[in-house]
């Protein structure tokens, strides 16, 4: 087992992180910018290191300096969390190169997942049905021919992305004349690949996801599935285990469709295998993503299983420790965010009043407290509230009453609990009747 681990991130999930360690008996190192020096994830960590400026190109994201801290503290193994470097090949390479332990996919396996095309097709070599469209990158002939074959509206994104980025709707010839050079330009400014491809445009889909866990050994599980629909923006803002969308044989149908996926590519560690469903209730290949989820926290409630800590264990060498997964109730996850409600603009600024909900079935993750200054330069994600019933509706009238005790004010912070709360109080969220565009059709 690993004895000391660096965790190349900040906020919430370098917290989260910490405290899986702390348990497993694991001495943790934080890195942080000089804007993050007062940060929670400082303070918990065994030992800190300063990386640099506040820019993510001087510090989170600066690999050189990163391996620095990692080669001073004489860690064994570097947990990189979620965004930054936590999907980037290079990165995971330098990290193994250098003798230590990268707790997550390998950077052969990396490159694969995150080329959205080579993942297509590992998707259609195992029988995942695919949206559909190109077989591969496209310039605008091609686009066009393509278009006019599986008709209009298509979607254009980016060939090495995700998050949302070089993505591009369009409904007709002169659309796609205008947005694929725009869709192009963002791609190679986001990931440096100005690569896109195109796809039939599913109107009004699903978004679901199948948690799995890999080890070294052949052995893959999958713990379930998320429904991740209500997004702004293809930015996720509310996540909850199980899908109240899906049937229990739908669900063992993805559940073998991600780990077919998985076997096919060797895959080892956390990942999420991430699907579209149509209105007809079909499902189509998105996917994958090699690393711990926002959204994480919602299966661990419904299953018990700490994913971190099997990251941990699975990266160490160690064989899955879990034979038969148990799912109980249900979990909706809420990311609060440092933004306007209304406009939904970043709105960072100094806690001054801080109240975290509490009580039974309820969980909230976040690295923030009373008088921390929260810095512009980063992901307005501020904290997680993640609340459990026995049913989806207790849980929906759980989350209302933790809403309503979660307090965070101060000069010049605005929050997103507002948002949530109006959100609870739809139709057709308390239906299950919403989807990925459900947000920008009621102007919540």
């Amino acid at each position: 087992m690993l004895k000391k681990i660096l965790i190349a991130n900040r906020g919430e999930i370098a917290v989260r992180v910490i405290r899986t360690c702390k348990e497993m008996g694991i001495r943790t190192v934080a890195v942080y910018s000089e804007a993050d020096r007062d940060s929670m994830h400082v303070k918990l960590a065994d030992e800190s290191i300063c990386i640099g400026p506040p820019e993510p190109l001087k510090s989170y994201l600066d690999i050189p300096r990163l391996m620095a801290a990692v080669e001073v503290s004489s860690a064994e193994g570097v947990h990189p969390g979620y965004g930054f470097l936590s999907e980037n090949p290079k990165f995971a390479q330098i990290v193994e190169a250098s003798g230590k332990v990268f707790i997550g996919p390998s950077a052969e396996t990396l490159e694969l997942i995150g080329d959205k095309i080579k993942a297509k097709e590992v998707a259609k070599k195992v029988g995942i049905p695919l949206v559909p469209g190109s077989d591969g990158p496209v310039d605008f002939q091609k686009a066009l021919e393509i278009a006019r074959e599986i008709k209009y509206p298509v979607v254009i994104k980016s060939a090495a992305g995700g998050g949302g980025r070089g993505i591009r709707v369009v409904y007709d010839e002169r659309e796609l004349r205008e947005k694929l050079p725009l869709a192009m330009q963002e791609a190679k400014s986001a990931f440096g690949d100005e690569r896109v491809y195109v796809e039939k445009y599913i109107v009004n889909p699903k978004h679901i996801e199948v948690q799995v866990l890999a080890d070294r050994y052949g052995n893959v599980i999958a713990l379930g599935e998320r429904e991740c629909s209500i997004q702004r923006r293809y930015q996720k803002l509310v996540e909850e285990a199980p899908s109240a969308s899906i049937s229990e044989k739908q669900r063992k149908y993805l559940e073998e469709l991600a780990i077919a996926f998985c076997k096919e590519i060797n895959y080892v560690g956390a990942g999420t295998v991430e699907f579209l469903m149509d209105q007809e209730g079909n499902f189509y290949f998105m996917e994958m993503n090699g690393r711990i989820q926002v959204e994480h926290p919602v299966t661990e409630i419904i299953t018990g299983i700490d994913i971190v800590r099997e990251q941990i264990r699975i990266a160490s060498g160690e064989k899955l420790s879990i034979k038969k997964v148990e799912r109980r109730g249900y979990a909706i996850e809420f990311r609060i965010n440092a933004e306007d409600p209304n406009t939904f603009l970043p709105s960072p600024g100094r806690v001054d009043r801080l109240f975290l909900p509490g009580g039974l079935g309820i969980r909230v993750d976040t690295h923030i407290y009373c008088g921390y200054k929260i810095p512009p330069f980063y992901d307005s994600l501020i904290a997680k509230l993640i609340v459990w019933g026995k049913s989806r509706e207790e849980a929906i009238d759980r989350a209302k009453r933790a809403l309503e005790e979660f307090i965070i004010e101060g000069e010049g912070l605005k929050t997103n609990i507002d948002f949530h709360k109006r959100l609870l109080n739809t139709r057709e969220f308390k239906m299950a009747k919403h989807h990925v565009k459900f947000l920008e059709e009621m102007m919540l």
